[in-house]
């Protein structure tokens, strides 16, 4: 693989590759804190921004258990739909994503 250096002439440092769960209820446990924390700010945020900004794993089914995730957020009452956005997902090419927005009982809930 060849890496492009930085204009200083520095070689970048690969961000490493997130780690995949090896369970299902294992990876709700561990991301499900950082997205109720994520609700109870109630800034508009995607899956993807508090995903890679924690560095969480990724689940063993990517393609179903993100939004099985922020289903069971919503049923929960932490967060409800704010729209939509382009994706900062570098694979997705800014296709469009949901948004979410924590709810004011994800705030009491942190109170």
């Amino acid at each position: 693989m060849t890496v492009q250096p930085a204009l200083d002439g520095s070689i970048p440092q690969p961000t490493p590759a997130r780690q995949r769960a090896g369970d299902y209820d294992t990876w709700l446990d561990a991301v499900w804190p950082k997205f109720t924390e994520a609700a109870a700010t109630g800034r508009t945020f995607t899956t993807y921004e508090i995903a890679e900004q924690h560095r969480l794993p990724d689940p063993p089914n990517p393609q179903a258990h993100w939004g099985r995730l922020m289903t069971l957020l919503q049923d929960q009452g932490y967060v409800r739909k704010a729209g939509w956005a382009n994706s900062s997902r570098p694979t997705t090419h800014h296709s469009g994503v949901r948004t979410w927005k924590g709810t004011a009982a994800a705030r009491r809930a942190a109170a």
